[in-house]
């Protein structure tokens, strides 16, 4: 049991740590040049980025899937042949 906790603890207090970070940054990122307007002209690469991300990992999933449904996945017999 005291292993769980220190694991689960130590999860927490990391999760916990990079929820500040990230308040922090989100905030201190609003606050210097033109704030998030300055940040307009690289969203479409943003979104583009996470499309490409999106469509990658669907096609590399497909993949998965399809070779595991049709037998490509399985140990290879000499002896049968």
């Amino acid at each position: 049991m005291g292993k769980h906790f220190i694991v689960l603890g130590l999860t927490f207090a990391g999760l916990a740590a990079f929820a500040v970070f990230a308040g922090w940054a989100f905030f201190e990122g609003s606050q210097f040049g033109g704030g998030w307007r300055s940040l307009g002209p690289i969203w479409p690469y943003v979104v583009g980025g996470c499309v490409m991300v999106a469509a990658l990992t669907g096609v590399l999933m497909w993949l998965a899937f399809y070779s595991a449904n049709h037998g490509f996945d399985e140990r290879f017999d000499p002896d049968e042949y």
